[in-house]
């Protein structure tokens, strides 16, 4: 599921603030652990030691339906700060525009609510191939959509079911959890691409130094809520490697604005 943590006032008060409470709770989980390195365990991190919760951030919304519909209602609007869609700074006609009519064009992985198939559908009506949103049954069963795109309820920590699509999409997805993770949502990914498959990662990157406020913000939300980080170029590619993957290349839009996100093309790397 992509993500920015912010969090509205739910109307049970036992769940209030909890970002507020995983940050002011940060110095004393660092003085416990004694290393003061980033944490790196989605299980036993500073949401956990903050709130005393035992499973993720995301275990937790599902049992906290007001947080869980918040969170959902939020991600729609972080895409108004992002600028330019993806397609329409990567040359989407050209490279997708002779698919076959019955062959998955592009599987949204973790796709929420469906906001960004929905607006490819609405950009390209006509591009020939199916378009699949997957997400989490409790996100993804109440979804209305355009009948042009699937659901399908999936956890991509587990095998990939659409074999052989043209694209494979995470927007925002795998900067929610440390490298163990993610690396185990791509290869789930790798193992289901074909020669022909392309991988699109839309991710924030941070830059090597003078990182703006923003972004840093972010970072630091990633790692009290998720054991997790922004990563800078050098980290998303190792990371792509790491599962198998090759990077073909990286596209950034003509404005960057403080969200605007880069797409990262990557390949089997077999």
């Amino acid at each position: 599921m992509d993500s920015l943590v912010i969090v509205i006032e739910p109307t049970n008060p036992e769940n209030r603030s909890v970002h507020s409470q995983v940050l002011a709770k940060l110095p004393n989980y660092f003085k416990q652990k004694g290393d003061y390195k980033n944490p790196s365990d989605v299980n036993a991190g500073p949401f956990q030691f903050a709130s005393g919760y035992k499973g993720t951030y995301f275990d937790w919304l599902e049992e906290t339906p007001d947080q869980q519909e918040a969170f959902n209602r939020m991600m729609a609007l972080t895409r108004l700060e992002r600028g330019e869609q993806w397609f329409e700074f990567f040359p989407t006609e050209e490279r997708f525009g002779s698919m076959d009519p019955s062959a998955p064009l592009l599987v949204d992985v973790g796709g929420g609510l469906g906001h960004d198939l929905t607006a490819f559908h609405t950009k390209f009506p006509n591009l020939p191939g199916k378009l699949i949103l997957q997400d989490l049954p409790v996100v993804i069963n109440n979804v209305k959509l355009d009948a042009a795109i699937e659901r399908i309820a999936h956890d991509f920590f587990q095998p990939q079911p659409v074999k052989g699509a043209k694209v494979y999409y995470l927007r925002t997805v795998l900067h929610d959890w440390a490298d163990k993770q993610a690396i185990e949502i791509l290869k789930n990914i790798r193992d289901a691409m074909s020669a022909d498959s392309i991988l699109l990662l839309n991710e924030n990157f941070l830059p090597e130094k003078d990182v703006p406020q923003y972004n840093a913000e972010v970072d630091f939300s990633m790692l009290a809520i998720f054991s997790s980080l922004e990563r800078t170029e050098k980290q998303w590619r190792a990371l792509i490697e790491a599962a198998g993957l090759k990077v073909v290349k990286v596209w950034t839009p003509k404005l960057q604005l403080a969200a605007s996100a880069t797409l990262f093309e990557a390949v089997r790397a077999d």
